[in-house]
């Protein structure tokens, strides 16, 4: 068993890799456009899926990774944040919708606009702010009361992990590692297929995006699922998932961890205070985007040009905030971390987002042609 300075190093380690990984990931995204919404937008506006594609492959290697990391023994799937018996369909659905409309609002989701604030841009930064307020308000305030009232009490409960695998393995009887190595074969195999199918889309960036952030998902699997398991805590003698706030193992998302990281900024010097992986993470996808923007020539300042502008964006924020925590994750939570567990969902958050940018941008489009 390991004593209590053990674990403080080993909580070290474990933030230092992921303010890395996280960093890697901003740095990601911010040199290849890789954005959710704008892979709906290109395919919706000029019918291009080159930034879809990116995604789909990011999705396909994050779901093998998961799969083989559950299969090898290396980390406990029914432990995962995303894996828990409840299929909240409603909540992922609506909440879902409601993110979908704030990241076409707002330019982008959570994650897209901390990468444009290392860049620069001035007005991602006041859809951080929106979002962290709304967030905190859906988790402990007043959203979270109309949350909890409505949409969280509709849901189908399971005898066991509300993930495909586990579904399996149930239904056949068979060990759920080795099912969900399998599963995650099946459902990874054809997504990275479809994404390199297409000639043109086969470069240096585009792989990079796909292969890049899907390989980051992974890898924060392995941290806070392998690195950073306890199988007995030396004051709780329970097992434990280090510097984590859900209290089981987490991967990247960028919805709660903006109010997380607000909370920690504004009362740091509480002695209950402590540095999480959402935080961590929060500060390394601003740092790595900064790093890139810099080496890339890209950083500038961006600020707003019209009140109408402006709104947008706070509207946007808020939305993406109290939509993301009801969706229980954002486009990369339940679009990445939760897809690659092949969580059922998941499966309905990501429709929602989908489904609501498509609203916003098709509205958008509307006023456009009006304009015209």
């Amino acid at each position: 068993m390991p004593d209590i300075a053990d674990l403080q190093a080993l909580t070290r380690h474990v933030l230092l890799l992921t303010f890395a990984l996280s960093a890697l990931f901003g740095a990601i995204v911010q040199r290849t456009h890789f954005c959710t919404m704008g892979a709906i937008a290109d395919v919706m506006s000029m019918g291009s899926t080159a930034r879809l594609r990116q995604w789909v492959l990011a999705a396909g290697v994050a779901i093998i990774g998961f799969g083989l990391l559950a299969a090898g023994g290396w980390i406990r799937a029914a432990d995962s944040v995303y894996a828990g018996p409840r299929w909240m369909w409603l909540s992922s659905l609506t909440g879902g919708a409601l993110f979908g409309i704030g990241m076409v609002l707002a330019s982008g989701c959570g994650s897209k606009n901390l990468v444009r604030m290392g860049a620069g841009n001035l007005k991602a930064l006041v859809v951080f702010l929106a979002m962290a307020l709304a967030s905190y308000a859906t988790l402990r305030g007043i959203t979270a009361v109309l949350r909890d009232r409505t949409v969280d009490r509709v849901f189908m409960e399971f005898d066991q992990p509300a993930i495909v695998g586990a579904l399996v393995a149930s239904a056949g009887g068979w060990s759920m590692p080795q099912v969900l190595g399998l599963v995650a074969l099946l459902a990874g195999l054809p997504l990275i297929g479809w994404a390199l199918s297409a000639r043109a889309f086969r470069t240096a960036d585009n792989l990079l995006a796909g292969f890049g952030i899907g390989a980051v998902i992974v890898g924060m699997w392995w941290v806070s699922g392998s690195l950073g398991f306890v199988a007995e805590h030396p004051e709780t003698l329970e097992p434990t998932y280090l510097a984590t706030r859900t209290g089981r193992m987490e991967a990247l998302t960028f919805t709660a961890p903006l109010a997380y990281a607000i909370d920690w900024l504004m009362f740091f010097s509480d002695r209950n205070q402590r540095l999480s992986i959402a935080v961590v993470s929060v500060a390394g996808v601003i740092v790595g985007a900064a790093v890139m923007a810099l080496a890339t020539r890209r950083f500038r300042w961006e600020g707003f040009k019209t009140t109408e502008d402006l709104a947008n964006h706070l509207i946007g924020g808020g939305l993406m905030g109290v939509g993301g925590v009801t969706a229980l994750g954002c486009t990369i939570g339940q679009g990445l971390s939760g897809l690659s567990n092949l969580s059922l969902t998941s499966f309905t958050a990501v429709a929602g987002i989908a489904g609501g940018a498509a609203l916003a941008l098709k509205y958008q489009y509307w006023r456009l042609e009006r304009m015209a």
